[in-house]
């Protein structure tokens, strides 16, 4: 069984007008972007079944090795050029990062 990662979990929703440009953009530009930064892992994007005003319609799950390359992200090369793109393409809105949050792992249970 593979290790246990730290989580960062990050929800979104687009403006329905710009769904397609933000996936394509989410998908080709920006996972590219942060998988540059060594410490993350893996990245997986979900849509969310049954989006609504309490439900996101999209999240993204981060995965590091360690609280230690998670909390370097932030202040990485790489990060700040994927903050500074992220800006410049979305400069006159669109998207909405709704919530995010990292977790530890407790314990693992799997079927055999």
């Amino acid at each position: 069984m593979a290790k246990a990662r730290i989580l960062n979990i990050v929800s979104t929703e687009c403006a329905p007008d710009v769904d397609e440009k933000f996936n394509k953009w989410y998908n080709e530009v920006h996972i590219p972007m942060i998988m540059k930064y060594k410490g993350v892992k893996k990245v997986t994007r979900y849509k969310v079944i049954e989006p609504g005003q309490a439900r996101p319609k999209y999240i993204a799950v981060y995965e590091y090795d360690n609280i230690e390359d998670l909390n370097g992200m932030m202040g990485s090369p790489e990060f700040k050029a994927v903050r500074e793109e992220m800006e410049h393409t979305w400069k006159g809105g669109g998207f909405d990062l709704k919530w995010a949050v990292a977790g530890s792992p407790i314990k693992t249970w799997e079927q055999k």
